[in-house]
């Protein structure tokens, strides 16, 4: 068992798994820690054709003068833009565009000021201080700055098909998923789990998602990012308990996380490859004090 799941919570519920403190008070990478140099160096090692497979969702922007911007809707785009001129017609044209970065149609990566716990964000400072009106100044997407660069690996839970309706993912199913492929998850590592689902809840149907069983094997496997087709279950496993991924994982474990994930044509390359483990890269745009911002990682085989 790796010496991180020794880590409780910290003035809150003892069961929960927490890196609070463990790498200091004024820690802002959380479990970006865990990628070492030798855990970069083995996500090199996997690069042996330079064959790439984006993991981010396309977006197709719709025009910001078409009607109101919406951004919690589901039909709404992740993106909207206005075309304009910056010179004669014949010069230049360029667009201002509106993001929402939360948006569960665009694959985004979660700062951890974004989710609090108990009025305090990783690693316990309070949210007041760390994210005002003028943006986030702690813990913010300034972290990426420079990039991930680590070994992913694809845990494919849908390789016979979606998981079914509110199913609770467990530690089982990871290891379950180890085994049929023939793969280790090990201390630095990105994981990359596929569920079959997309992000955007549906009313009709419960989306299954991760549990806090789940988590805690991340923990004590040393996961230093999760990126996954969906993450948090809707409606949630267990209401009386913390969503595990955004309530626990952010503001507790400071573990990244990659949201809406487009693993489809991952999950294909691998299976023809019989290989489940690439180079991981993301490097979102280097803006600071955002509480996430869109991504497209990309596995590297």
């Amino acid at each position: 068992m790796d010496e991180n799941s020794t880590h409780t919570a910290v003035g809150g519920p003892q069961d929960l798994p927490s890196n609070r403190g463990r790498w200091g008070d004024d820690d802002e990478h959380g479990t970006l820690n865990l990628i070492t140099e030798e855990a970069r160096a083995r996500g090199a090692g996997e690069a042996r054709t330079g064959r790439a497979v984006s993991l981010a969702l396309p977006i197709r922007p719709t025009p910001l003068i078409s009607g109101p911007f919406a951004p919690s809707t589901q039909d709404a785009s992740p993106v909207q833009q206005v075309m304009v001129y910056t010179g004669s017609p014949a010069m230049a044209t360029a667009e201002v565009m509106v993001v929402t970065n939360h948006h569960p149609r665009s694959t985004h990566l979660d700062a951890l000021a974004h989710i609090p716990r108990d009025g305090q964000v990783y690693p316990g400072r309070p949210l007041a201080e760390s994210v005002t009106p003028a943006g986030a100044t702690h813990a913010s997407t300034t972290s990426y700055a420079s990039g991930i660069v680590t070994r992913g690996v694809l845990l494919d839970l849908a390789f016979d098909g979606p998981l079914p309706s509110g199913h609770a993912v467990t530690s089982a199913d990871f290891e379950a998923a180890e085994e049929r492929q023939g793969v280790r998850l090990e201390s630095g590592d990105a994981l990359v789990v596929r569920c079959g689902w997309p992000m955007t809840p549906d009313p009709a149907r419960a989306m299954p998602g991760m549990s806090m069983d789940a988590l805690r094997w991340m923990h004590e496997r040393g996961v230093a990012l999760y990126v996954g087709d969906i993450g948090d279950a809707h409606p949630p496993l267990d209401p009386a308990s913390p969503a595990p991924m955004h309530g626990v994982a952010l503001p507790m474990l400071g573990m990244p996380l990659v949201d809406a994930a487009e693993l489809d044509e991952l999950a294909s390359v691998s299976a023809e490859l019989g290989r489940y483990a690439f180079l991981f890269t993301a490097a979102p745009p280097r803006i600071y004090g955002l509480t996430g911002v869109p991504v497209n990682p990309l596995a590297i085989f």
